[in-house]
Order: C-alpha cells, then structure tokens, then sequence
C-alpha cells in the first residue's frame, strides 16, 4: 500500500484478533526494528576487536598461499610480499623484546667453587684484568664485593645466593649503593648467563663499586651515632 497526501507508506500486518491487517507506517517500524537489533543479547556473541583482526589476518594469509599453490607471476609476487612481511614482523618482534637470556635458576649460585677470601678474589680478577680477560676478572670482582660484605656482616654467609639476591639484601644495608649493586649483579648475569662479553669499562666500573663499598660503613652503623 502507498501513501498519499506525502504520508509515509504503511506496511500491513495481521495484528488484531480479528484477523483484521493493523496498519504501521514504514519509518517507525524500521526504527522499532532497529532499537530491537541493538540490544546487547544479539551482540554478546560477536567476535571482539582481536578476533576479527586475527580472522582477517588468516584469511589474508589463506588467500594468499591459495595464490601460491597456482603457478604464475602473481605466486612469485606474493611469496616475496610475505617474506618480507614476515621478515619485519620478526624483526620487530626481537626489537620489541630483545635478545633472548637465559633466566638464571636457583643452580646459577654466585660462589661455584670452594671457600675463598674477599682479598683472593680481588688478587685473581687483577690477574685476569691485566691478561684482558674481562668476563672472568668481573666475576671474580662480583664475588670479592659480595664476600666482602660477608667478612664485615653486613651480609649472612650462605651458600646457594645469586647476585641479585646479594645485591637485594646489601641494598639494605648501603643504601647509597643500592642502584649501583643492581646494576653489577645485572652485569655479573649477563656474562655469565646471558652470554654478553664484559669490558675493561665494566671491570673498572665494578672495581670502583667494590672499592667504595668497602669504605661505606653500614646504616646501622650511622643510625646508632645518631641516636645517642
């Protein structure tokens, strides 16, 4: 049925319990129509802003090695197209997060070989710093700091310690050092875990660490003097 007299077309419905048709006009209905879509219960089931980004991705990817599977010009295009869109998928990836390092374990203890002195770990990362040989002389500097700390008991003695734990609990006690302590344990995990190369820069950052730690006296110490 149409309208006349620019009213709006009607669309006849078998509503009244006569069987008469009740009469509703076009535009109201179609509003009705959509405030009934957009309740939330017909939307709870759609895909959410991830899943319709993946699916569109796969189906990128599908079309594509459908391309591939057929022979021509266009495969050749398209292989190299997603090598390349791989190639720097990957390489953000590795910019995003870096190298892999390996995550030290309870097993990856400071002291990996039998008792020694503070001043004997000092004399063999000289040893080792004159020879050049950076990674073992900032180890064995690391340990010489560390046993330090254990000789003067501002440190317990125990085996199995990490150096992050070392530097953890001498942060408490040298407070003024705690940033400096995290960041030689951090460098002491890397060479010896992580697999990067130590400098002379390194060493003598650390040796300079060690020499000021050893003329720091601890908190407490200090907190005591002021309080009598």
């Amino acid at each position: 049925m149409s309208g006349t007299g620019g009213q709006a077309a009607a669309i006849p419905l078998t509503g009244a319990r006569d069987g008469t048709p009740v009469d509703v006009p076009r535009v109201p209905a179609r509003e009705a129509a959509e405030r009934e879509l957009s309740d939330p219960v017909y939307r709870e089931h759609e895909p959410n802003l991830l899943e319709r980004a993946l699916d569109t991705f796969l189906n990128w990817v599908g079309e594509l090695f459908d391309g591939l599977s057929g022979s021509g010009p266009g495969g050749v295009v398209g292989l190299v197209l997603f090598a390349v869109v791989l190639g720097f998928f990957l390489t953000a990836l590795w910019w995003r997060m870096g190298s892999p390092r390996r995550t030290a374990t309870p097993s990856d203890t400071l002291f990996d070989e039998g008792p020694r002195s503070a001043a004997q770990y000092r004399a063999s990362a000289e040893e080792h710093a004159a020879a050049e040989r950076w990674n073992q002389a900032l180890q064995d500097r690391m340990r010489a700091l560390v046993r330090s700390l254990e000789e003067r008991a501002m440190l317990t003695a125990r085996p199995g310690r990490t150096a992050d734990e070392a530097a953890a609990e001498a942060g408490g006690a040298l407070p003024d050092h705690a940033g400096e302590l995290r960041s030689a344990a951090r460098a002491f995990d890397d060479v010896t875990y992580g697999g990067r190369s130590a400098d002379r820069g390194m060493y003598e950052r650390l040796r300079s660490l060690d020499t000021a730690v050893e003329r720091t006296r601890p908190r407490w110490e200090t907190d005591q003097e002021a309080s009598v």
